[in-house]
């Protein structure tokens, strides 16, 4: 055979001795399932997350908090928040794992659902993944996906 055949051939059989080629229509990585150990990368922000002061949602009220229940079962942590509009119908609810803890973040696996604020009617409510992220020395946890729903710019803040 001559050299730039093999050249040409050599690649290809090594591309083939590598196994398949990945997929476009492949998932993506799967997200951590409700049942795996959440990890705490962060001891301080464990703590911080155990002890919050509760949570907001500007459309709602700043100045009084919902709750922020965190718990561990076993070696999974949940949260589960909720805020109430006073005399109102606003309500922002957070239900489901905490999958990570670090030094000036965690992350979340559960449904953040926000009804009837800032405006009678708005429902806005979803499934995925939210990464929380204490910026520039506050003194709470601020979602960083802002616009997920609409146009409107949602702040959640936890508070520690």
């Amino acid at each position: 055979m001559k050299a730039t055949a093999l050249h040409i051939l050599m690649p290809l059989v090594l591309l083939a001795a590598s196994g398949p080629a990945a997929q476009a229509d492949e998932a993506p990585p799967r997200a951590v399932s409700q049942g795996e150990a959440t990890r705490i990368l962060d001891q301080r922000g464990a703590e911080r997350l155990l002890a919050n002061k509760g949570l907001t949602l500007q459309w709602i009220d700043w100045d009084r908090r919902g709750s922020a229940d965190v718990r561990r079962e076993g070696d999974v942590w949940k949260l589960h928040g909720t805020q109430a509009e006073a005399g109102g119908p606003g309500r922002l609810v957070l239900d489901g794992t905490i999958t990570e803890i670090g030094a000036d973040y965690f992350t979340f696996q559960g449904r953040i659902s926000i009804t009837n604020t800032p405006d009678p009617g708005r429902s806005c409510s979803q499934d995925k993944s939210w990464h929380f992220a204490i910026t520039q020395n506050r003194s709470y946890y601020r979602l960083r996906e802002f616009e997920w729903c609409d146009a409107l710019t949602d702040y959640i803040d936890i508070y520690f």
